[in-house]
């Protein structure tokens, strides 16, 4: 129960987070559980839950003058975060992945699926990963996905690379350059769930179109 409620204040408010982390740990060990949180929700598959659009751009408010992070070192460890995390989501999948399809138990996980999905993922697998860094939920499967494709190492970590400094730049920079004005100092959790919000969305989208099609078929 504990960890759930630490999880909702995270989604909710991770600035008071951040602010306890900052006076608690230092300057020094205050970057550990940002690194830690984005690892985790783009390393483990079953973590997908964790909040990792809003951290990065309340951590890009607490970057600005006399925030408690620093600009650079806040962009630096959360790109290393998100980058280490996916390749190790897909080392996983790769490591695990034949096992899980030979087993058997997964029905929907067929011979001839898992050769559309290694097509799938020769043909569109670098804008998936780079697109999909943008969505919650989508950016914690994609990499295991990937792994499943047996899509090339080498252009995995190139896209690899791309999303996770365009994902992190961008919420980061915008936290930072926006995150002092007073409006936005006003309602920042308010703020904060609408950016949780906007990036589910797609998803949502997504899941509604599939549903409506499935019934179409039918």
């Amino acid at each position: 129960m504990g960890f759930i409620n630490f999880i909702l204040g995270l989604l909710s408010d991770p600035r008071s987070a951040i602010a306890g982390w900052i006076v608690s740990l230092g300057p020094g060990l205050v970057y550990s559980p940002l690194f830690l949180i984005v690892f985790i929700e783009t390393g483990l598959v079953f973590f997908p839950f964790l909040p990792g659009d809003s951290l990065l751009f309340a951590a890009g408010v607490f970057c600005a003058d006399g925030g408690g992070l620093n600009l650079g070192v806040t962009l630096t460890v959360f790109i290393a975060a998100a980058i280490l995390g996916n390749t190790s989501n897909y080392w996983i999948s790769r490591f695990f992945g034949k096992r899980i399809i030979d087993s058997g138990k997964v029905k929907a996980l067929t011979p001839e699926r898992m050769e559309k999905l290694d097509g799938f993922f020769a043909k569109y697998g670098g804008l998936t990963i780079v697109i999909t860094r943008f969505m919650p939920f989508f950016r914690t499967f994609a990499p295991f996905v990937a792994g499943m494709g047996h899509m090339n190492f080498g252009k995995f970590t190139l896209f690899n690379a791309v999303g996770g400094v365009a994902w992190v730049s961008s919420f980061v920079l915008v936290g930072y350059f926006f995150g002092g004005i007073p409006f936005v100092q006003e309602h920042f959790e308010a703020i904060v769930l609408g950016i949780v919000a906007v990036s589910v969305a797609p998803a949502v989208v997504g899941a509604m179109k599939g549903v409506i099609a499935a019934r179409k078929a039918k």
